[in-house]
Formats: structure tokens, C-alpha cells, sequence
């Protein structure tokens, strides 16, 4: 048995994630926004060990996630699951004065990463889309150029990559991988979207419990269980190390 984080815990991936390991026998602390979607995550996941709140989109927030997740550790298992999608909407800033997609899909994670202890086995979840992700780091924020929604939803997924290959070259004594989930129907994927909802939740699940080889090798690129060609940026480490400057910049937090 296995103690699992697991972020973004009260609907679609995380959601399923957190069911099937809880089917698995294995212990759970889940995650949620806030106490409402807490009580939602409470009844879609009674076997939940715990149920932790943070708003990603918020950094004394995610802070605080870290003290309240670490109150439940050590971990086996964390998986950087949340994530806002692109959708067709205007730029928008948080409260800290960071661009919306940004702040909860890049640096959340990477805080979350820095005030956390490394568990054995980290997962980070990326998206197909990483392949058209860019690095930008001269307007990582989308203040300079028009904005895409979307351009910054897969920037944001590269980034993510980024982070989870930086952090296997720098511990080779733990496993990290990033996982494309596919297109999955989901709040975020949509109705029109091919792939049922367990799938999604399968690689990750996997990389979590399983001994397999491929399971149990550090920095690779994965999309059902099998290993694929990530962008070449992840694989640029002064590209990764100058990423990681700014969200150290942005953070005041150093990656492990």
C-alpha cells in the first residue's frame, strides 16, 4: 500500500485517479479548491485518506496546500494533476499579478515541488499539446504579444514537461515522468473528445503502482504506458535551467 497525492482531486482525471487507487487498496490525500469543492470531493471519493484545499491560482494559497499536504507525508507517490485549460477567453491576471493559466498550470506545480518532500515516484501531467508549446521566456506571461488562449494552455503544458525532466536529471535516485493523458471527456477535453474518462486516468495509475520497466524508469514522455518523443525543448537543459530561473524569480523558491 502506497500514500498518494494527488492535485485537482474533485472532478475528471484527478477524480479518477484518486478512485481507482483507492479501489487498489492504497491511502489518498486529495485535493480541492476550497471547502466546497471539498465536500463535493468527500462524496465522489468517500475512501480518501484526506482532503486538502489550495486555490493553485493563488501563491500563499498553494503555500499553505504544501503545509496542509505535508501534515499527511511522506508520499510514495505525487501527482501534479490540476490544470486550467485554454479555452477562447480574454487574458486575465490573479490576484499576484500573474497571467491565470500560467500561475496554475506552471508555477503552482513548480511550489508545490519546492515545499514539498520529493516522493519516490513523481508524476507530472503535460498534454499532447506540449508539441506546440514555445518557450517564450521573454513574455512567458503573455504580456507583449496578442492573446491565444490556447498557445498558452500548450505553452503551459511544455512547461510542465520542462519541469518534470529538469527535475529527473537533477534526482536520479527517484522516478519522474510526464504524462500526456490523451484527449479525455472531461469539463476540460469536452463532449467531443475520444477518449472515455478511465483512460485518462490509466497511465498515471499505472506509473503510481507499477514495477514494470518502463513504470519504473525516470524521464520519459508517456502516453498509454508507452514512452513518446517529447518537444525538444525538454530535452534543451539550459533551456530548462533558464525556465527554471524565472519561476525561481517569480517563486523566491528554489527547486530541489
Amino acid at each position: 500500500m502506497s500514500r498518494i497525492f494527488i492535485t485537482g482531486t474533485s472532478q475528471g482525471i484527478g477524480l479518477e485517479t484518486g478512485r481507482t487507487l483507492v479501489e487498489m487498496g492504497h491511502e489518498v490525500v486529495a485535493h480541492a479548491r476550497n471547502d466546497e469543492r471539498a465536500r463535493a470531493t468527500s462524496e465522489a471519493l468517500p475512501g480518501a485518506h484526506a482532503i486538502v484545499t489550495g486555490d493553485l491560482s493563488d501563491l500563499a494559497s498553494t503555500r499553505e496546500l504544501a503545509t496542509r499536504a505535508n501534515e499527511h507525508g511522506p508520499y510514495d507517490v505525487i501527482i501534479h494533476n490540476a490544470g486550467l485549460g485554454g479555452g477562447s477567453g480574454e487574458r486575465s491576471e490573479t490576484a499576484d499579478g500573474l497571467e491565470r493559466i500560467f500561475q496554475t498550470n506552471v508555477v503552482a506545480p513548480y511550489v508545490l515541488t519546492c515545499l514539498m518532500p520529493l516522493a519516490p515516484r513523481m508524476v507530472y501531467l503535460t498534454s499532447g499539446l506540449e508539441a506546440n508549446g514555445r518557450l517564450r521566456l521573454d513574455d512567458l506571461q503573455w504580456r507583449e504579444r496578442p492573446w491565444d488562449g490556447m498557445q498558452a494552455y500548450s505553452d503551459s503544458k511544455l512547461h510542465d514537461a520542462m519541469l518534470s525532466f529538469e527535475l529527473a536529471a537533477r534526482h536520479p535516485e527517484i522516478v519522474v515522468n510526464a504524462v500526456d493523458p490523451g484527449w479525455i471527456q472531461t469539463n476540460m477535453g469536452g463532449p467531443s473528445a475520444p477518449d472515455p474518462l478511465p483512460l485518462g486516468a490509466e497511465t498515471p495509475v499505472w506509473l503510481a503502482t507499477s514495477d514494470d520497466s518502463i513504470a519504473t524508469t525516470s524521464g520519459q514522455y508517456l502516453k498509454r504506458r508507452k514512452a513518446q518523443t517529447p518537444n525538444p525543448a525538454t530535452q534543451d537543459a539550459t533551456a530548462r535551467a533558464a525556465l527554471v530561473a524565472e519561476l525561481e524569480s517569480i517563486t523566491s523558491l528554489s527547486l530541489p
